[in-house]
Parts: structure tokens; C-alpha cells; sequence
């Protein structure tokens, strides 16, 4: 075959395997941000999609870790780069209020995606009652969008409101073990102040104690256990709890506040099987 009909044919060769090659290295580097979550629900603008996931696909009464992501309704891409807050509301009868949450925040090496965590005292069914508002802002224009939420229960008290002997609201969530073990687990709790219906900062340098009890064994404890300290890493309360069998765990707690006074919960005693401030656990 004469010289100037092969090199066409080369030509065209090499450029065809070339854009199959960009093809395939474009379809490798697409990673998917929210693998191994669950989405819970959209909510919906004329502009944009704002996508909430987590582990489960569902809210749950306690401690919520949520991750975010914001769609652009035109072309379906995704943010890298937007400014966020929200506000939970519960819509009583009589009163609105909101609930423990921390900021939103862009989670590390990740370009899409954004993460915080949201603590519901109540239920909220069927769209009753919770509602979610998230204000944010991409390239210098505001936005803000609502819907209602469904609370789900969860099947222990993992989260427990309480008015102490200084006449202030606290709030105790579970937040670890997630997984609970036949031995020693890292206990993590949060503890927030209801400042107002809609402030609930986290507290500081107070001490939870523990007493973890089997009802159903003769309400007996278990050894090495921890009380709860603060923890300035991540403003989170951390001790040891101490599971010696698998089954229903009621977590005796006391709070005291930064002057070593107890301001809510009592010891357990043979008249007295239960503090007033608890939290529970099954696996």
C-alpha cells in the first residue's frame, strides 16, 4: 500500500484510541461523595436541590450526623464552593422551637459535600410538626429554602431533656458507642443549654457520672467504669462504659456543674433503682 493512504489510516487509528483513552480516565475519576449513605429527603427551590444524607436514610430522635449536598436544578452538577446554615423547627400547638446543631461545614478533600449534626428531642410523623430551613449563599447571591422533616423514634432513650436544680433546660444525647461491645466502650455524650426556643450551645467543664445497671438481672453494674469528662477537642463529654453481658442497659447519670455540684440525678440504691437523669442502650 503506497505511503500517503497509510498514514491517513494511522492517523485516524491514534486519534480514535486517543479519545477512548480521555474517555475512560474521565469515567475512573468520577467518585462518588456520599458512597455508603443513605439519602433521607430533598428539599426543593426553584433554583437548586439541597440532597440530605446519612447512614440510615432516616431522622432519628438524638444525635443526627447529616451530610449535605447542594444541585444546581439547571444541570444537574453540584457546588464546591457555598455558604450554609440552618434552622430546625418544631411547630407545637401553642409554641415553636428549635433544637441542638452545630454549624455546616465543607468536609476535608471532599469538593461537593458538606456535614453537621442536629440533636431531635421529639417524634415529628408523617411531616408533622419538624421542619427544616436552610439559608445559604453561592457566589454572592442568597437563597433559602423549607420543608418539613419526619422524626422517627428511636427504640431507646437515647436523648433526654431535663430541668436541673439552677432552673436550666439541659439536653444529654448519645452519640457512642454505636455499636456497643461485651467489654469497655467509648462513652460520648453531648451536653447542650436550652438558652432560648431557639439557642442550644453546647456546656462546658461540667462532670456526668455513670452508673450503667441491668433491670432485668437484678438491675446489677458492671466494673471500670469512667465518669464523663469535657473533652475540648471536640466539646463532646468522654468516659469508659463497662458492658459485661449483651442485653437492656439503663446509663445512671448525675450532672454536676463546674462547681462539683450536683444539679441533677441521684444514686442508685436499692429504694431507689433508677436516677432521674438516664440514658439507655441495647445490643
Amino acid at each position: 500500500m503506497k505511503l500517503k493512504y497509510i498514514l491517513p489510516i494511522l492517523f485516524i487509528a491514534l486519534f480514535t484510541t486517543a479519545c477512548s483513552s480521555d474517555d475512560d480516565n474521565n469515567n475512573n475519576t468520577q467518585i462518588n461523595e456520599v458512597e455508603g449513605l443513605t439519602k433521607i429527603q430533598d428539599i426543593v427551590n426553584s433554583n437548586h436541590t439541597i440532597e440530605l444524607f446519612n447512614k440510615t436514610g432516616i431522622f432519628y430522635t438524638g444525635y443526627n450526623h447529616v451530610t449535605f449536598r447542594i444541585k444546581n436544578t439547571d444541570d444537574d452538577t453540584y457546588y464546591q464552593n457555598a455558604n450554609i446554615s440552618w434552622m430546625p423547627m418544631m411547630q407545637m400547638p401553642t409554641m415553636q422551637h428549635s433544637c441542638p446543631r452545630s454549624t455546616i461545614e465543607k468536609v476535608a478533600g471532599k469538593q461537593t459535600i458538606y456535614e453537621g449534626t442536629v440533636v431531635y428531642q421529639m417524634t415529628g410523623m408523617d411531616g408533622s410538626g419538624w421542619s427544616l430551613t436552610f439559608n445559604y449563599t453561592i457566589d454572592g447571591v442568597d437563597y433559602s429554602v423549607t420543608d418539613t422533616i419526619t422524626v422517627s423514634q428511636n427504640s431507646n432513650q437515647n436523648v433526654t431533656s431535663v430541668m436541673a436544680s439552677d432552673e436550666t433546660r439541659y439536653i444529654i444525647a448519645l452519640i457512642e458507642p454505636e455499636n456497643p461491645i461485651i467489654g469497655i466502650n467509648d462513652l460520648t455524650v453531648g451536653l447542650y443549654k436550652m438558652e432560648s426556643m431557639m439557642s442550644f450551645p453546647k456546656i462546658e467543664d461540667y462532670t456526668i457520672t455513670l452508673d450503667p445497671r441491668m433491670p432485668g438481672m437484678g438491675n446489677h453494674s458492671s466494673p471500670n467504669n469512667t465518669d464523663l469528662s469535657y473533652n475540648i477537642s471536640d466539646n463532646l463529654y468522654h468516659g469508659d462504659l463497662s458492658l459485661t453481658m449483651t442485653g437492656y442497659w439503663v446509663l445512671n447519670l448525675k450532672l454536676l456543674n463546674d462547681a462539683n455540684t450536683i444539679i441533677k440525678g441521684e444514686d442508685v440504691t436499692e429504694e431507689n433503682p433508677k436516677s432521674s437523669l438516664y440514658l439507655e442502650l441495647e445490643f
